[in-house]
């Protein structure tokens, strides 16, 4: 099944047009040389900076001549390993004119796990943020014999000295100030290979994705035909560039439209930057808006009931107003409310957002029906969307007119879907990956002979075209009286009480289910106070009542739920799960097997009566 093809948008650049990642870059510059097209912070001058495409062209021109110096031939691999910010499209575009394959690395990975993809990939060149991670990664056994050039953005040379490393540059020395006569972009073939994306893997070694030019290129440009960006438009930028639904909803769609990025100083001061960048668009994971529904909730608990009643009046009309206007159901005599709860409700929490935002896009992961009933209630659109890297990555989305929140909307114009053996979702398009990189077994596993990827999610398909993710194949827990339990979906639904901050649900095999949990701050504070101890996370993690307490909460928030989808044990757990820790993904999705592993004797503890 694939989406009607609506007329295509003209005021944007086509992929005729652009051909090549580097040849978009090169026809924006050409159509708006002096248009903003980013800004970020500069922390010396504590002041933000913005960039003109015509100056980002000039700062190209310049790390292509680096690159000439280091003898790189075309389809040889670049690493970088750093945070949002011109720089990294510089080093991109650079490389890209140049023939040269990018292999984008999480900042937040371990030193570990970042040398073995420097060494699958046989890296020759790697871009660093600070000293700090060549310094961590210098003590990994396995670096590439290969990588012979490590370049740091934030260093000196007297930094550079001390490492004793011919082979370490800092960028100041290493760049030119001056770009010498510019070749020629390397031509190379749209279909040729441009990126190397390793996927963050919840289980074992991740996997090279291989993305070619127009993989990318056909997918900003049919994400560009679903949400509306304009040159009018500024981004605020936050998810990691090596993340592929940043990369091409929040770097090449943009640039397809002419829009303005702004890079956001740090996720700890994104409430700061969003009200002083003001954006119109926010391209996120779910994470952030459970975090701010979170918020809501637990200042709503400590505030009046006015102020309660309220908001949930503000949600309820603003809510069957968007059904309205999504003509799924009538008018109501309710909404003549509106603009008095939008001006003394709904406005207060957008202005917090910035007081701008026209919409928003959610992809990565599941965003709950009631978490977004809830912001679009209050008049910020959502646009759920679903994807995997190796579909570079977006395969549906939702649009502003044809919007259903419990869906991942209808397959983007070009890419076709369809459901295949256990309901899993098969895609096929311009977009899915060229293979996985010295992994032919792999690739063989996951594309069919004519182009069907098998994402390995379970989905549901409507008349009208809408997809609906209910679970992911390999998570669906299989309980030993043969029941078929998805837990994303509940593990959804308790995280929307805010004592909770993470929760993983267990019961693979087993006769009933059970949870692991970690709690807010305020979570804590509440249970100590329920229990009347003190607020001693590791002494409450062994009260009986305070677990007494935790299932109480989650069987109220799963009450929705089939009774034998029932938890019976919970432990709390006292260390939040982290990419440090290595329980989170660096796109900060749970590593289930890990975490299994890791509390192996809890686990067992729950079924060790039975």
């Amino acid at each position: 099944m694939s989406s009607p093809q609506a007329p295509l948008r003209t005021d944007i650049i086509t992929v005729e047009v652009a051909q090549t990642l580097d040849g978009l870059f090169r026809e924006r510059v050409k159509q708006t040389p002096q248009a903003i097209a980013y800004r970020d912070y500069d922390v010396h001058q504590e002041v933000w900076l913005n960039f003109t495409w015509e100056e980002m062209a000039d700062a190209v021109a310049c790390w292509r001549t680096a690159f000439r110096q280091e003898n790189l031939a075309p389809g040889d691999r670049v690493a970088v390993m750093l945070r949002n910010c011109p720089q990294w499209v510089m080093f991109e575009q650079a490389a890209l004119a140049s023939g040269l394959v990018v292999v984008p690395l999480y900042t937040e990975d371990r030193a570990e796990n970042a040398a073995w993809c420097l060494e699958h990939a046989i890296v020759k060149l790697l871009l660093l943020e600070n000293p700090t991670q060549w310094q961590a990664l210098r003590e990994v056994k396995n670096l590439p014999a290969q990588l012979t050039r490590i370049v740091i953005l934030e260093a000196t040379t007297d930094t550079m000295y001390a490492f004793n490393d011919s082979r370490v540059r800092a960028l100041s020395e290493w760049l030119p100030a001056q770009a010498t006569q510019a070749p020629e972009p390397v031509s190379h073939d749209p279909h040729a290979l441009a990126t190397l994306i390793y996927t963050s893997g919840t289980t074992g070694r991740p996997k090279g994705v291989m993305l070619s030019h127009h993989n990318i290129l056909s997918n900003a440009f049919s994400s560009a035909q679903v949400v509306t960006v304009t040159c009018d438009d500024l981004l605020l930028s936050f998810l990691p560039l090596s993340h592929t639904f940043e990369r091409t909803a929040g770097y090449y769609v943009p640039m397809l439209c002419g829009a303005t990025v702004a890079y956001t100083r740090s996720i700890r001061l994104l409430q700061e930057d969003l009200l002083t960048i003001q954006p119109t668009i926010l391209v996120s994971v779910p994470r952030i808006y459970e975090k701010t529904y979170a918020g809501i909730q637990d200042k709503l608990a400590q505030g009046p009931a006015l102020a309660k009643f309220l908001f949930n009046l503000a949600v309820t009309v603003g809510y069957s107003r968007f059904e309205h206007q999504q003509g799924r159901s009538g008018w109501q005599l309710s909404h003549l409310l509106w603009p008095l709860l939008e001006k003394v409700i709904a406005r207060k929490v957008m202005d917090k957002l910035g007081g701008r935002l026209q919409q928003v896009m959610s992809g990565g992961a599941a965003l709950s029906p009631e978490i977004s009933r809830v912001f679009i209630g209050l008049g910020l659109p959502i646009l759920q969307g679903y994807g995997l890297t190796e579909t570079s990555p977006v395969a549906c989305a939702n649009r502003l007119d044809d919007n259903l929140p419990s869906s991942v909307g209808k397959p983007i114009p070009g890419v076709e879907v369809r459901l295949g053996e256990h309901d899993a979702l098969l895609i096929r398009g311009p977009n899915v990956m060229l293979g996985y990189w010295q992994d032919p077994e792999a690739t063989r596993a996951a594309l069919s002979e004519d182009g069907w990827f098998n994402s390995g999610d379970i989905a549901h398909i409507d008349e009208q075209g809408h997809v609906t993710i209910t679970g992911r194949i390999k998570d669906i827990i299989v309980t030993s009286t043969g029941e078929k339990i998805p837990p994303a979906d509940m593990e959804a639904a308790i995280l929307r009480d805010p004592i909770f901050e993470q929760v993983i649900v267990i019961g693979e095999g087993r006769s009933y289910l059970s949870a692991l949990v970690v709690l807010s701050e305020q979570g804590w504070k509440a249970i100590a106070a329920q229990c009347n101890t003190d607020n001693d996370p590791v002494k409450l993690a062994h009260n009986e009542y305070a677990e007494e307490i935790v299932l109480e909460k989650i069987a109220r928030q799963i009450s929705g739920f089939p009774g034998y989808a029932k938890i019976h044990r919970a432990a709390l757990i006292t260390e939040p799960w982290t990419v440090e820790n290595e329980m989170l993904t660096p796109t900060l999705k749970i590593r289930r097997a890990r975490i299994f592993d890791h509390y192996k004797n809890e686990i067992e503890k729950f079924y060790a009566r039975h």
